[in-house]
Parts: structure tokens; sequence; C-alpha cells
């Protein structure tokens, strides 16, 4: 008899996710951007103009990340890995919340600000367990040292593989993002047409476009109850008695 596959979901997180963390997000009046416009901390020109502004504004972010911790959604999406579903995460956020939780397949859309890259050579890449960037800090090329984020105005280098995952899902959760920011916002389309689609957002109401089933809960307690129904069926479905709550 032949193996039976693997329940395979397919997670799309954003910044909701993290803000339940304590990250701020950028699009909160109080968020992360407030006193930041993006055209002076996260756009190239930003980076041409005055690179040591846009250093120091992402080594606060950087020390902001290292002092949060995965909450109870990171957590649950990494406990139904381990009971032997395939789950794939493609975030937009930054951080590395959802690989301290646990989980192993995690493809960041926007890159890793735990890391560092080379301004003349994308593929370079640095760690940085500690500390930050500094002007002077340079790669193997001798050029200086950038976060390795995707800034407002640049190519998405991952997007393409992340169509791909999407479009092997069995149920695609969606957790925590307006669906507001491109290309990655599209990403809904690439899913199998038999695939259920679940937001998980506590405006999920108002944010899910049409198709898509709506979870009006926050990340830390919409996508652990998901989660338990889930395994203790050993397939993905949608509760009805969930969603109705």
């Amino acid at each position: 008899m032949a193996k039976q596959r693997a329940p395979h979901l397919v997670v799309f997180t954003g910044a909701g996710i993290s803000a339940e963390s304590g990250i701020q997000t950028f699009r909160a009046e109080d968020g992360l951007w407030a006193d930041h416009p993006v055209e002076e901390v996260a756009t190239p020109g930003a980076w041409r103009r005055d690179p040591g502004r846009v250093l120091a504004f992402y080594n606060a972010r950087r020390d902001q990340v290292r002092r949060a911790r995965p909450n109870a959604a990171h957590k649950a999406l990494a406990a139904l890995e381990k009971r032997g579903f395939r789950v794939s995460i493609i975030t937009q956020n930054i951080d590395d919340l959802h690989e301290r939780a646990g989980s192993r397949q995690v493809l960041h859309l926007h890159g890793e600000i735990l890391k560092a890259r080379s301004t003349v050579d994308r593929r370079m890449h640095y760690s940085l367990p500690r500390g930050g960037i500094e002007l002077g800090d340079i790669c193997d090329k001798g050029s200086q040292l950038r976060p390795d984020v995707v800034w407002f105005g640049e190519e998405v280098p991952h997007f393409g593989e992340a169509c791909e995952l999407v479009g092997e899902a069995d149920l695609l959760l969606v957790v925590g993002t307006s669906l507001a920011v491109m290309p990655a916002a599209s990403l809904l389309q690439y899913a199998p047409f038999d695939a259920p689609c679940v937001l998980v957002d506590p405006e999920a109401q108002t944010l899910a476009p049409p198709g898509v089933t709506r979870l009006s809960q926050p990340a830390g307690k919409g996508v652990p109850a998901l989660v338990r129904h889930w395994r203790r069926e050993g397939r993905l479905w949608v509760p009805e008695t969930l969603l109705a709550s």
C-alpha cells in the first residue's frame, strides 16, 4: 500500500502575527514608521542619501526583534509540523520568530533583519548573531554591508518560489496581513482552485477577498484553535463551529 501523503499546509504571515510578540507594525499610528517616513529609511534612495541613518534605524529594529519571543501562533504552527503535517511558511516579516518557535520551512519574502548582505553582490550574506551594521563594515569584496531586507521599490527575489509553494497547498492559511502589499498580496491567486483559504485576523471580515473564509481573531487565539482541530482529526479542514465564534 502506498504511503499516504502528509497534508500540506501553506501559511502566509504578515506583521499582525509578530505584533503579538511586541514587534511594532509599520501601518499602526504608533507603529515603527510613525517617526520615520519610508522614503528616509527604507528605499534605495534613502540608502544613497544617508546610509548612516538607515543603518541606525535597522540596528534599533534588530534589537527589538532580539528582545521579542515567539507567541502562541508561532508555536502552534511548529507543533503541527512536528505532528507530521507538511508546513511551509511564507512570511512578509523580517524577524526570526517562526524559526525560534521551531518551524523548519520558512521563506522570507522581504529578507531577514538578522543578516547583512553586500551592496555589490546580493548573494553574499552574513549572519548577525549580535550587534548591528556600522559604516565601514564591508563584505569580502570590499563593499559596505547593508541590511538583508527588501526595501520599497526593490525586487522581491523569492516571489517565484513562494508562488510555487502556494500552488502545492492543500489549505492556504493567511495570518495577520492586510493583503495590501504587492506583489505578496497576489499570492492567493496561485492557490489550487480546490484548496480552502482561511484568513485569521481581527479585521478579517473587512480584509478577506471573496472566496476566503474569515476567522476574526488575533493570531495567538485563532491559529492555535485551528491547529488543535487539525491535530485531532489528522487532516486540514475548516470547522464551521470555530468560524462562527
